[in-house]
């Protein structure tokens, strides 16, 4: 369980921001279930979604630059969790799944070709309570809202994960895949699943979305 609880280029809960803001909302929590979810609600709420961040290199991952940043994508949010969770000595992994998804903005069916199949997207899994726990902070509630979407809950002892429909009842999330648990972020074997599915262009495009509004 060590290993979960360790600094890695990515997850890196050793730097004094990150371990800073996990002692400050956790220091009133009595006990790893409370203390869970106080982070996952930071990460979800307060760090905005955006699909749109550089996300090719290392640094661009690190949990102190989304941290610093304040927004990120699925697998970015995924990374600060854990190491949030790790700056309160809960052990984390990050994991990995293929999700369809039916409610896509048109930019970012552009950017992926067409599809709405999502390669590698990022979520994290939380050790409390003697089990593995599947929290997905990547959706804010603001975002949420905005779109339909049902908001992801966490109560620290079950799986949250996407929800299947949207507010409106029509398919949302579809999960086509689980590549299973991390240590830390695997970049490689993921930017190379990316290319393959969405095109070697992939990379090039994703070095030109520095300060791309969603809209």
């Amino acid at each position: 369980m060590e290993m979960y609880l360790q600094p890695t280029p990515v997850i890196d809960c050793n730097a004094p921001p990150v371990r800073e803001k996990a002692q400050n909302l956790t220091a009133d929590k009595e006990n790893d279930v409370e203390k869970a979810k106080a982070l996952f609600y930071f990460v979800r709420d307060e760090i905005k979604y955006n699909p749109y961040v550089l996300h090719n290199l290392v640094e661009h991952n690190k949990a102190s630059v989304t941290l610093n940043r304040e927004e990120g994508y699925c697998v970015q949010k995924a990374i600060l969790l854990a190491a949030l969770a790790r700056g309160a000595a809960i052990p984390t992994r990050l994991g990995f799944a293929d999700i369809r998804n039916h409610i896509v903005p048109q930019k970012l069916l552009e950017l992926m070709r067409g599809s709405n199949l999502f390669i590698y997207h990022g979520y994290c899994e939380l050790y409390i309570g003697q089990k593995w726990v599947k929290a997905t902070p990547a959706f804010d509630l603001e975002m949420c809202q905005e779109h339909h979407i049902i908001p992801v809950e966490f109560d620290g002892k079950n799986n949250a994960t996407f929800h299947r429909y949207n507010q409106e009842g029509k398919l949302h999330i579809e999960y086509v895949c689980d590549y299973g648990h991390y240590p830390d972020l695997p970049l490689e074997e993921l930017l190379e699943a990316r290319v393959k599915v969405y095109g070697p262009d992939y990379l090039t495009i994703q070095e030109s979305l520095v300060n791309l509004n969603p809209g």
